[in-house]
């Protein structure tokens, strides 16, 4: 794995712009994958990664790890904080790495005196050691066969809209299968009917 300054490069460079978050996100994976003895550079598809929490972070994890949500080995859930749990599929062995609230406070003792204290931040997150920056906890994390790579399993239609759903995404209530917008509450609120693309009309044909 390449070190640490030439990791952060290539995050800030995706990301658009240095900042503490981007100094979390990269530390917080070379942690991870230290731990767990995987260099996603020679083992691109091993690992599978959930980030909880949508910031800067999250794109420097991204961008050391290699996973995403287009290849399924990108996993968000929305606890809002700064960690995220690396799972060695190989092994089944996994990690938990969450940043710390006192590493805030901490970070100014390790930068040079008389910085802002976001700048403070930014120089004393990368020199810090990871004991004093990090929770690490060895975890165990069970991955539904619906939830890894691959071509999609299952496909249904949801009975109310008719849109398609994968890999067991549906909700059966009374008989009804629904995609989970019709069944709970969907994020969005329809203004208009569904979009259809025109029927083109018949050619005839002479036999």
């Amino acid at each position: 794995m390449r070190d640490f300054q030439a990791l952060l490069q290539v995050a800030v460079e995706r990301h658009g712009h240095l900042c503490a978050g981007q100094v979390l996100g990269v530390r917080m994976s070379m942690c991870g994958l230290n731990w767990l003895g995987v260099d996603p550079e020679h083992d691109p598809k091993r690992l599978i990664v959930f980030v909880e929490i949508d910031r800067c972070a999250t794109d420097a994890v991204t961008s050391v790890t290699g996973c995403s949500l287009g290849r399924r080995t990108l996993k968000y859930v929305d606890f809002g904080k700064m960690a995220a749990t690396f799972v060695d599929t190989l092994t089944d062995r996994a990690v938990r790495v969450v940043a710390l609230d006192s590493s805030r406070e901490r970070a100014a003792s390790y930068a040079p005196a008389g910085l802002a204290r976001s700048a403070a931040q930014l120089a004393g997150y990368q020199l810090m050691p990871d004991s004093e920056l990090f929770g690490i906890q060895e975890v165990r994390v069970s991955i539904s066969q619906f939830d890894r790579p691959g071509h999609p399993l299952t496909r249904v239609a949801c009975d109310r809209c008719g849109e398609g759903i994968n890999d067991g995404r549906e909700i059966v209530r009374e008989g009804e299968t629904l995609c989970r917008a019709c069944a709970n509450h969907a994020y969005y609120e329809r203004v208009s009917a569904p979009a259809s693309l025109p029927i083109p009309p018949r050619v005839p044909v002479n036999l």
